[in-house]
């Protein structure tokens, strides 16, 4: 076990009775039903602490279940304390925390993508496990109760744009057992955990962030395939099952999103799967099921009918909340229903409230420990597809030129990707240029300029999956690409990302994968550049 459990008072552990008042309204059980959004990585961007004054005037609108966290700091932990202090019931805090605390907490630990841990091999059970237990100790410590994890989606379309290395593997069996790993440790430490995109993403080649896409599955497929890791998670008891904006002709021939489908929500999850816990929404922002609808208000309803427990992520919680109890006055949403979820969503607080906390990190030792940890994971993932020596190991006393492309830019990303740094420590003569989405004709020019020069060339790529972004190098890009690897043989090309982006450049000698971008797979990259005969072809 990667660190060992401590235990202290929880600020919430006695505020939770086993049965809720006998005084709470129609309308404050229709709230416990939504979590709401604080902070954000997208623009326009806010910190979780500029997002409190607002999050705190919702609160005295509507008692609502839960906060949704984005882009917290160094004041999250104080701020969520503040909001739960303002509550009778307490909040649930969930969190997209795919890659670990640090994706959304600043100063938290980074994971690479879950695909990482598929290619530690035999070991790779054992890394997920300490990974959802440092999750845990990490969440326990800002003050998160869910992560929105693990991916339990099946990797089967390479060119998927939104799914990809987010999950575990591209086999069904594999990604059964690391999904299974992650929700038993997950949950033993405490962390409440939730089994993603039901029924899967993973076939699809469109994202449900901004268009409607159709998995053309058969049942037979999917039984042996998507459903698989689904039913793992369950039967290691996942509390949560999240729901895809994604069509599925063959389960609902009316095409209708399965967050709109009581035969994929009811008659599948529940009755057949046995899943007994919450089901929650996607983000509702998204256009798989938001351009459906004229107004949220009916978007709403239609999705907590379909048989969603927990509505996540709307733009007007409150105009919700109000509609929906609208909706029970004139039939259109039975009580029964709302009783239903809320009694899913009570249960689900008992499991967090009602117990002791489990992890704790009080300790520089455990962060230190966490940290070696996301290291090792991104060190053993790393994947040569192609070459090897005399083209690797690059040698540090020759100078080096490096050019690093990616296809977008998110708003809370630094300027100059961190690969940059770690090659000027290790090389004595680096030139780095930085191609992203809004370079220019000159700035290419430039950067073809660097290769001339130099005694060793890297090309570095960043393609990944993301949510509201292009997927795959822009045309520029791969055509400069193509042009240095005709001009240097002997470059060497790397994916911080998915391997299919090296698929477009088969003139390439040496091809190398990390599986992901975060810092410490960009660090164990150049680690890896200096290493020779550390791996084998792919």
């Amino acid at each position: 076990m990667l660190l060992s459990p401590r235990s202290k008072p929880s600020m919430t552990s006695d505020r939770l009775a086993p049965e809720p008042p006998a005084t709470l309204s129609l309308r404050e059980k229709i709230a416990q039903l939504i979590f709401v959004r604080i902070g954000s990585n997208m623009p326009p961007v806010r910190r979780v602490e500029q997002d409190e004054e607002r999050v705190a005037k919702l609160l005295e609108e509507s008692p609502f279940g839960g906060v949704l966290l984005f882009n917290g700091g160094d004041e999250t932990k104080l701020v969520l304390e503040r909001l739960q202090q303002r509550m009778s019931i307490p909040l649930l805090v969930a969190s997209d925390i795919e890659r670990g605390v640090g994706q959304q907490v600043k100063g938290f630990t980074l994971f690479p993508h879950a695909m990482a841990f598929d290619k530690l091999g035999t070991g790779g059970v054992r890394a997920v496990e300490d990974f959802a237990r440092a999750l845990a100790v990490e969440s326990r410590e800002v003050g998160i109760h869910i992560a929105f994890g693990p991916v339990a989606d099946v990797s089967t379309n390479p060119a998927n744009p939104i799914i990809n290395t987010r999950a575990f593997s591209d086999s069904t069996a594999r990604a059964a057992e690391l999904t299974r790993a992650y929700v038993t440790a997950g949950e033993a430490a405490g962390l409440r955990t939730t089994a993603k995109h039901f029924p899967g993403h993973g076939s699809t080649d469109r994202d449900s962030h901004d268009s409607l896409p159709i998995a053309n599955r058969s049942t037979a497929e999917l039984s042996a395939c998507e459903l698989v890791p689904f039913q793992a998670a369950i039967d290691a008891g996942c509390p949560l099952v999240m729901t895809a904006h994604v069509g599925f002709p063959a389960l609902d021939a009316s095409g209708v999103p399965a967050t709109l489908s009581p035969i994929i929500l009811i008659d599948l999850l529940r009755k057949q799967m046995g899943f007994d816990g919450v089901v929650c929404s996607d983000s509702l922002l998204m256009a798989g099921v938001r351009a459906l609808f004229e107004n949220e208000e009916d978007m709403s309803l239609a999705v907590l009918n379909a048989g969603v427990d927990l509505l996540l992520d709307l733009a007007e919680p409150v105009r919700v909340v109000d509609h929906l109890c609208q909706c029970v006055e004139s039939g259109q949403l039975k009580t029964s229903r709302v009783d239903e979820g809320f009694a899913r969503v009570w249960a689900l607080k008992q499991s967090v409230f009602a117990s002791p906390p489990a992890s704790n990190l009080t300790a520089t030792s455990d962060r230190i420990q966490i940290g070696k940890l996301a290291k090792l994971v991104a060190a053993e993932a790393i994947e040569l597809f192609r070459g090897g020596p005399p083209a690797l190991p690059l040698v540090p006393e020759k100078s080096l030129a490096a050019i690093l492309l990616k296809p977008f830019e998110t708003a809370i990303e630094p300027a100059e990707q961190p690969l940059a740094d770690e090659l000027r420590k290790r090389f004595r003569n680096v030139a780095y240029a930085q191609l992203g989405p809004r370079s220019e004709a000159p700035t290419y020019e430039a950067a073809a300029d660097l290769a001339r020069g130099a005694d060793q060339l890297l090309l570095a790529i960043i393609v990944r999956p993301a949510a509201w972004h292009s997927f795959g190098l822009r045309p520029q890009q791969k055509e400069l690409i193509h042009r240095l690897l005709g001009l240097y043989p002997s470059a060497t090309l790397a994916s911080l990302g998915v391997p299919h982006a090296l698929d477009d450049f088969p003139e390439a000698a040496t091809c190398i994968c990390t599986y992901s971008d975060v810092p410490v797979s960009q660090q164990a990259l150049v680690e890896f550049l200096l290493q020779e005969g550390k791996a084998a072809v792919g």
